[in-house]
């Protein structure tokens, strides 16, 4: 962990940016400050959701405390609310203001990991989006804006792909931009906008015989030595792929008992690289790593992607507003932190829409980011609740140019269309 990560021994009380001071250098500085002080009037109960979230833990799909929570939450502040979309823990919450006007999508997370609770930080991701909301809502009202919010709860981003799932369904139609943040140990007061890395997800089945492994190990084909050259075969390959590159698994028994020789095994693989292009070429290399194994042990191989995830493709204008809004404030931007070696179903959003996914600083112990105990004590403390809103008035500022400017919305679609263009070469 960088020098520069913002730590748990710092003073936690003392960090706060101040947008509204801000004057000069960013759009619309009115209306900025008044979705500094809606975010600001709203601290207390927003805190209150944040800390209830990150006290009932719950894993994807499962996420029905929260699911109830937030909708309940959003419907108190005027939204309507669209329960079990598609999925039986996913809900849209929306408000519309005016005629006509731009959609603004948002993305709030649920989900925790099993055995370490929010460890990634979506109590926070949860809050970020319904603050994003609730203050676009008092903006739209207050300045007599033109527009609509739209706010998915957006379930099982940890492996489960649920913002795939739904952008297939249909929820993402009619948006004109989507807005999420993530938090990840970083600089204090520094926004990050790294990409992330595209991802396959593997899962492979051998089949073997059973046998008695001293009176007669010659009747066997041994499911587990072929889980273990697997691993072998790509511990081996790793000394020849990028340092940008990423492969990394499980391997699960069921009932294995030291007399008997396994008949089956599993393994759980996840192959990542920078772009979508990338993790195609390497899954190539990936997969006969487990043929070989089967082939050697004389075992059967089931062989099957379950799931693929986009790289993280920022919106260059969008960036570049929540940037200059953070650095307006005092902050700092960075393209080197963040998750830019993790994976998001959000990259598939960005595939389909012009969308933003910054990731923000919170003080953490070291070695202490994200999937460890101390991160999910992290992601409870008062200056992460801080930081989370930082970005959240920032993001709320990044939906208004989207609805009141029009050149600056062109160039969110120019920049949108290019970057489609540069997908399409293989960058």
């Amino acid at each position: 962990m960088a020098a520069s990560v913002w730590t748990t021994n710092e003073a936690e009380g003392n960090y706060e940016i101040h947008f509204a001071k801000a004057t000069e250098t960013i759009f619309r500085p009115d209306i900025l400050k008044s979705l500094e002080k809606t975010i600001a009037d709203m601290d207390n109960e927003l805190r209150e959701l944040s800390l209830d979230i990150h006290a009932h833990p719950e894993l994807g799909f499962e996420e029905r405390y929260a699911h109830d929570t937030m909708t309940a939450f959003m419907e108190k502040h005027g939204f309507e609310i669209t329960r079990n979309l598609h999925l039986d823990t996913a809900w849209k919450a929306v408000f519309a203001h005016g005629q006509g006007g731009r959609t603004i999508g948002i993305n709030s997370e649920m989900d925790a990991l099993p055995n370490i609770g929010h460890a990634c930080g979506h109590n926070l991701i949860g809050m970020s989006g319904i603050a994003v909301a609730c203050a676009l809502k008092g903006a739209l009202q207050q300045w007599d804006i033109p527009g609509k919010i739209v706010l998915l709860g957006t379930p099982a981003e940890e492996g489960g792909g649920g913002k795939i799932i739904l952008l297939d369904k249909g929820a993402y139609e009619g948006m004109d931009i989507c807005l999420m943040c993530h938090p990840a140990p970083g600089p204090k007061g520094s926004l990050s906008l790294s990409s992330c890395l595209a991802l396959n997800r593997v899962s492979v089945d051998f089949f073997g015989h059973t046998a008695h492994a001293a009176l007669s190990p010659w009747e066997a084909q041994n499911a587990l030595d072929a889980a273990v050259l697997s691993y072998n075969n790509i511990a081996a390959l790793r000394q020849q792929i990028k340092p940008t590159h990423r492969v990394h698994g499980i391997i699960e028994g069921k009932e294995w008992v030291p007399g008997i020789i396994p008949d089956k095994s599993k393994l759980y693989y996840y192959i990542r690289a920078p772009t979508t292009t990338e993790v195609e070429a390497l899954t190539k290399r990936v997969l006969p790593c487990f043929e070989a194994a089967a082939l050697a042990t004389g075992c059967r191989a089931e062989i099957k992607i379950t799931a693929s995830t986009n790289d993280l493709r920022q919106n260059e204008a969008l960036g570049e507003e929540a940037g200059n809004i953070i650095k307006a404030g005092g902050g700092a931007v960075d393209y080197e932190w963040g998750i830019k070696s993790a994976s998001t179903d959000f990259g598939n959003v960005t595939y389909a829409l012009p969308s933003l996914h910054p990731g923000f600083a919170i003080p953490t112990e070291l070695n202490g980011g994200n999937h460890t105990h101390a991160f999910a004590k992290a992601a409870s403390t008062v200056a992460a609740h801080k930081a989370c809103l930082d970005v959240s008035i920032a993001l709320a500022g990044v939906g208004i140019r989207v609805l009141l400017d029009d050149k600056f919305f062109e160039r969110v679609k120019e920049t949108f269309e290019e970057d489609k263009k540069r997908r399409a070469e293989g960058y």
